[in-house]
């Protein structure tokens, strides 16, 4: 698996030196994404389920980071002169991670779109005038000029294979970059999924959107078990979350499913139905912006409640003066940490990653991680069940050189605002 860019000659951090623009982009991302999802023969039912995944998964598939940036810099002690290793995903972890100025954040992602997402951000980080104009982009749910702004202020500054992704019409012959026109979050296969879930609950009667009104912690808990939870128990929707393709839109692969339904009681719907319960009632909704997102739809307005950290005014100048610290890599990740030197990396991020992979892919991602460690580095990680699954899967030759943090894992995994994981997880590399 190329380390380079698709379709480009040279790369070095964000600068691109382009040779084509080939029409057959959309087949590579499936390719370099099934890579890291196969596991089964291709024509059996699981080997089918995998290539469906891949296959929705070469496109757009977070508008939005799904886990929460502040937890992450406090998990990580985050702080200046840190290098770090991250997934990119939607690039809302990213751009926080600045904040407490790193001196570098290398991001690698398998998928072309959540690519050109994050190049896009780094330019608009850049180039658009003020931190109004960068809040209008990515934080107001309806903004029609937003595709105007990215023709003057980012476009010219974009590389050609993300410059080619954002300015390709559709079959009604509108660019893509003209989603920021309306609501971008909306989009995706998780924006999809989220509109999936309104339409369901309708249909049996309830407006998710009601939570919105609670005052308080206490009546969102109330419109939860009252309207809500009773959904969870119908007949056909436990039907329709018991096939692993109804979570594709969440980008949980077959094998994530498998394991994300040992957390409850053999039923899907008890699952997703205690995820939705942790983010509507353990957390105010003026704290929490994933509330909003899976709720109302959209950001808050200024002052109206908590914003993902890139988009608060107070982070703006921190975040402008580091934009150029950031490398954006499309890459394996086993085979990016494998191009980098012994004890180059202080912090490691990988999301949820690991769900996906197989013991020889855990072992080889460990061994990377272990040599390209610095005295104290620290690991985090997040799983759809709860434990971590490393312990029985990667070699005790390699573990024993981390210490596992079991009760800050714990702290941590409760206090994650987008409750959509079953646990939070903290390994600290032991001194040498």
């Amino acid at each position: 698996m190329t380390l380079r860019y698709p379709l480009a000659a040279k790369q070095m951090g964000n600068h691109l030196a382009m040779t084509d623009v080939s029409a057959d982009l959309v087949f590579r991302r499936g390719k370099e994404v099934g890579k890291a999802v196969y596991q089964n023969r291709p024509l059996s039912k699981a080997g089918i389920s995998e290539r469906l995944f891949a296959f929705l998964f070469s496109g757009l598939v977070y508008p939005q980071i799904w886990e929460d940036p502040d937890v992450d810099m406090e998990a990580m002690q985050l702080g200046q002169g840190h290098r770090v290793v991250t997934i990119a995903s939607g690039g809302c972890n990213i751009l926080a991670y600045l904040t407490r100025s790193p001196a570098r954040v290398d991001a690698v992602d398998l998928n072309a779109a959540h690519i050109a997402l994050n190049r896009m951000k780094l330019e608009a980080v850049r180039h658009l005038p003020s931190q109004g104009d960068l809040f209008r982009f990515f934080g107001a749910a309806d903004t029609s000029h937003n595709s105007a702004a990215y023709d003057r202020f980012i476009a010219p500054h974009l590389d050609p294979v993300s410059r080619h992704y954002w300015e390709r019409r559709n079959w009604r012959g509108r660019r893509r970059i003209a989603v920021f026109d309306s609501n971008f979050y909306q989009t995706g296969l998780l924006g999809l999924f989220i509109a999936m879930g309104h339409r369901t609950a309708k249909f049996f009667g309830v407006d998710p959107a009601g939570i919105m009104q609670a005052r308080n912690v206490g009546e969102q808990r109330r419109f939860f078990y009252e309207e809500l939870a009773p959904v969870f128990d119908k007949k056909l929707l436990k039907w329709a979350t018991s096939r692993k393709a109804s979570l594709f839109g969440l980008g949980i692969p077959p094998a994530q499913y498998d394991s994300l339904i040992t957390s409850g009681d053999g039923t899907m719907a008890s699952v997703l139905k205690a995820r939705l319960e942790k983010l509507a009632c353990d957390f105010p909704l003026e704290n929490n912006y994933f509330a909003w997102q899976a709720f109302a739809r959209r950001y808050p307005n200024p002052g109206e409640a908590a914003l993902p950290a890139y988009l608060e005014k107070q982070h703006y100048e921190t975040i402008r003066g580091n934009v150029d610290r950031v490398a954006i890599h499309h890459a394996n990740l086993i085979e990016f940490l494998a191009s980098k030197d012994a004890g180059a990396v202080d912090r490691f991020v990988l999301l949820d990653a690991q769900d996906w992979m197989t013991d020889d892919q855990l072992n080889a991602l460990w061994a990377e991680i272990t040599r390209t460690a610095s005295a104290g580095a620290r690991v985090i990680f997040r799983t759809a069940a709860e434990p971590s699954l490393l312990p029985g899967r990667v070699s005790s030759s390699l573990l024993d050189q981390w210490d596992y943090q079991d009760e800050a894992s714990r702290e941590f995994s409760a206090r994650d605002r987008s409750a959509i994981y079953g646990g939070f997880h903290l390994y600290v590399k032991r001194a040498a």
